[in-house]
């Protein structure tokens, strides 16, 4: 059968093709207000749980019912046999909401498990990145030797933003689209010309790259934020030539320096004595954090902490968090440890996931001292007909430095790892790591998701102009193509020479809109972030940011308190995914001939 496509449809189901992306739920919510606006977006920042919920439910009762489900309930014969489910408030979106890629259960949930540091413990920026940078620059002088203009480099959280590639080798830094193209490239801090860009990666590999190779660095948390800055910086003073050190390094060698150094001050109290001086000024108070942690414990489900600090600096996050003050009550310290059934610090992530020889270390919570356990023969050997090995285990102390998933599973007394939600900001050991390795439910925190939002809402005219002129273009394409085929069959010397002439008035438009095109697409990234654009998006394409979220986080939202705005029974479920031939087919006049 020969099936036609009538072109005066297009332009429309064009635009709808654009704005319902499948790769991302919540490109589905920001891309369905472009073209409908009957949900009202409301953006809150506190952090209150009890407000939220207030929040919430007001605008509940506030919206009646729109009636948008009428006709399938009438089609169906539904509306007659329902309570409720015919006449529900409209439903408002949120920063709050929590979105979800794949399909998830709360009650089917045995343990849900939480990183700390940018998940549980959220930080002041730039006042704690501050920290780290300006360890970091002192001991690349002291320590390595680097020129004294080092240490009058300021940081600057401003410039970056996560989902970057760090180039290493080249000392390029990278914004990548789905499908591994280079979108956007600096080298230091001054940014690479398209074609210099494709030369270095595009026109010079027979494959296209993966970027998994070590010398490509993810900036999968905020903490490389700081390695990101140091490193441009320090490559703009290299390529001036005249420091005779930088001059004797390559670019990986000064960013092996840097980590190095950032490392060092995770470890040797630069950060952690600081921070346990004055938690106000560099941790961010969220009550609603410690409210959802009670909710779930409250409703059963078995909760862990599992993270890479050590011990004394998690006590001291955990304890300010907990109490909300520095200036608590001595004899209450480390009481937040009744929110878990175990705690394990100091877990070396991703290795924790991946190495099954991992010893389990005993912390004593009052001098920090480590002892040595047995791990899974322990707690093996204290199984009895009283009450299980784990239960005996945990009975000495529920708080432990490193170990591996199977101490986990076995002290939570868990068998598989779809029973296990564990919630992080790292893309690669929080989520891609524990969901690929050990099947683990996952959910990614995402602090830029609420100005994502905000400027999305705010900047959703433009993106509709931009919609509007891609579906003009892919209409001029498709007319252009119907006039070639005519001048193909042609034989009518003044029909052909009018073809020819339109064709020619066609590619100059097309040239004209995708000339203003591009400017209009450039000021609408500009919108997001003034060098990298909308996080979730690179040119016209999801970020490999936005790809990496939905194919390994089976949730994510803004902070993790939101998740205690759902009840523990919740169930979460995706957008459906359609192709781009089933939304033109839903959308376009079509015809079947035979």
């Amino acid at each position: 059968m020969k099936r036609i496509l009538i072109l005066s449809s297009m332009a429309s189901a064009l635009r709808n093709a654009w704005a319902f992306s499948k790769y991302h739920p919540f490109l589905h919510a920001e891309k369905a207000l472009v073209l409908n606006n009957r949900m009202n977006l409301s953006m809150s920042a506190n952090g209150v749980q009890e407000e939220q919920e207030q929040e919430i439910a007001s605008k509940s009762e506030a919206t009646a019912y729109d009636g948008r489900y009428d006709d399938v309930l009438d089609t169906t014969n539904l509306r007659d046999q329902l309570k409720v489910a015919h006449s529900i408030p409209e439903r408002t979106l949120s920063s709050n909401d929590v979105f979800c890629n794949r399909e998830l259960r709360l009650g089917s949930i045995r343990g849900i498990g939480f990183d700390m540091d940018y998940t549980l413990v959220q930080y002041h920026e730039p006042e704690f990145g501050v920290l780290a940078f300006d360890g970091a620059k002192e001991k690349l002088v002291e320590k390595y030797g680097y020129p004294e203009e080092v240490l009058e480099f300021n940081f600057d959280n401003s410039r970056w933003t996560r989902g970057l590639i760090i180039d290493t080798q080249r000392g390029n830094f990278l914004k990548v689209d789905r499908h591994k193209y280079v979108r956007l490239a600096y080298h230091g801090l001054r940014p690479l010309e398209s074609e210099e860009r494709k030369v270095i990666y595009s026109k010079s590999f027979n494959k296209v790259m993966s970027f998994t190779e070590k010398s490509f660095v993810d900036m999968d948390t905020l903490f490389q934020i700081v390695d990101a800055d140091l490193f441009a910086k320090i490559i703009d003073l290299k390529d001036k030539g005249e420091s005779e050190l930088l001059n004797s390094k390559s670019y990986a060698a000064i960013y092996k320096d840097i980590r190095a150094s950032v490392d060092l001050c995770h470890r040797d109290g630069v950060i952690k004595d600081e921070v346990a001086r004055n938690p106000s000024k560099y941790i961010k108070l969220d009550t609603g954090m410690i409210d959802m942690l009670r909710r779930y414990r409250d409703a059963g489900v078995n909760t862990f902490l599992l993270t890479n600090s050590l011990w004394e600096y998690t006590s001291v996050a955990m304890n300010y968090l907990y109490h909300e003050t520095e200036d608590y009550d001595p004899s209450r310290k480390d009481e937040w440890l009744q929110l878990f059934d175990l705690c394990i610090v100091g877990s070396c992530k991703p290795a924790f996931m991946l190495d099954p020889y991992l010893n389990l270390f005993r912390v004593d919570t009052k001098t920090g001292a480590l002892a040595n356990t047995d791990g899974l023969f322990d707690i093996e050997a204290l199984n009895s007909p009283e009450q299980s090995g784990a239960a005996a285990f945990l009975f000495k102390g529920k708080v432990f430095q490193g170990g591996n998933w199977q101490h986990l599973h076995a002290l939570l007394e868990i068998e598989a790892g779809e029973d296990v939600l564990y919630v992080g900001d790292h893309l690669y050991s929080d989520v891609l790591r524990s969901k690929r390795t050990l099947g683990w439910r996952t959910a990614m925190i995402v602090p830029e998701l609420e100005k994502e939002m905000e400027d999305f809402r705010r900047l959703a005219p433009l993106e509709k102009q931009i919609a509007d002129l891609r579906s003009l273009r892919e209409e001029l394409s498709s007319y252009a193509d119907l006039l070639r085929r005519d001048l193909n069959h042609s034989t009518d010397k003044k029909k052909s020479e009018e073809i020819v002439e339109t064709l020619e008035k066609i590619a100059l438009d097309d040239a004209k809109i995708k000339e203003v095109c591009a400017k209009m697409n450039y000021d609408y990234h500009m919108g997001f972030h003034p060098i990298w654009g909308q996080m979730f998006r690179a040119g016209y394409q999801d970020s490999r940011f936005a790809y990496y979220i939905t194919n390994y986080s089976c949730l994510y939202t803004s902070k993790a308190s939101n998740l205690g705005l759902a009840s523990t029974e919740r169930g979460f479920r995706t957008i459906a995914e359609r192709t781009p031939h089933d939304i033109l087919l839903s959308d376009l006049k079509f015809e079947s001939n035979n």
